[in-house]
């Protein structure tokens, strides 16, 4: 079974996020479970959480159809020292918040070397930060997302997933989401049905379905291999509806949480219908 849906607004409390999805007809959500763009923000109260993980029994989700996103502030291999222990206190909280609502996923950006360390120097500082995360929660597995790859940030090539995975000492808590605009535009091709086995393949090969968590279905403004993160909606970009058509045909992404990044919020109820018809 394929749950699908789409990162929906928290405005007005954590439990609207679950309003929301049931509003898109969603099988799936993600959200975030504190303001993105700032460090601290205040901790949960026990009525908060209640009420979300209320709203979430009332409308049948389950922690395996729930992927909350961290804050995209996070930089898991800053090479400054002291820049890295505030990322790394800001995503403790984040896994924290994860366990209080009861959550099992916990969808992150890898982290940036900003020029100032090697590749293989940041990607085992993020695997460090993972580790010291595990450490000291329970429960959650930490799922790190590919990205399209500008700037320094690394995560753009499926072997810097499995050098951070390769890394991290209980893989039983590690996974990886997939973003479709950022493989695109990181140079994995995915407009017809040939580029899409070969992805895949070479996603099964480098890192291994096991560790798959999550889709991030987004279409690209951007070109191929341009390396510029610009969403788009289904259809609309430079990848067409090729790809999603045949991902939701594909047993291997049954069983995780689809989920919609796509510019336009009206269109998502539309294409969550038009990814659900695709199975058939």
């Amino acid at each position: 079974m394929k749950y699908i849906g789409a990162h929906v607004s928290v405005a007005g409390g954590l439990e609207y996020a679950v309003k929301r999805a049931v509003q898109l007809q969603a099988t799936a959500f993600a959200f975030f479970t504190k303001n993105q763009r700032q460090w601290i923000s205040a901790p949960l109260t026990t009525e908060n959480i209640n009420k979300f993980r209320s709203a979430c029994i009332n409308n049948n989700y389950t922690s395996k159809q729930i992927i909350p996103h961290s804050s995209y502030l996070i930089n898991l291999g800053h090479p400054i020292s002291s820049e890295l222990k505030k990322s790394r206190t800001a995503f403790l909280d984040e896994v924290t918040r994860c366990q209080q609502l009861e959550l099992r996923l916990l969808n992150c950006h890898p982290g940036s070397h900003l020029q100032k360390i090697t590749e293989s120097q940041c990607l085992k500082r993020i695997a460090e930060s993972i580790n010291i995360i595990l450490h000291q929660t329970s429960g959650v597995t930490i799922v790190i997302e590919n990205t399209a790859g500008q700037g320094s940030n690394l995560g753009f090539l499926f072997e810097h997933l499995s050098a951070i995975i390769q890394d991290v000492e209980d893989k039983s808590r590690i996974g990886v989401c997939i973003d479709t605009c950022h493989a695109f535009v990181s140079g994995y091709e995915l407009r017809n049905e040939y580029g899409c086995i070969k992805t895949f393949n070479e996603f099964a090969r480098i890192i291994g379905f096991q560790y798959l968590r999550g889709l991030h279905l987004n279409d690209a403004k951007s070109t191929f291999n341009s390396r510029v993160d610009r969403h788009h909606s289904l259809g609309l970009g430079n990848i067409g509806l090729t790809a999603f058509s045949w991902l939701m045909k594909d047993q291997r992404f049954d069983n995780i949480p689809i989920i919609l990044e796509t510019i336009n919020p009206d269109f998502w109820k539309k294409e969550i219908s038009w990814l659900k018809s695709q199975q058939k």
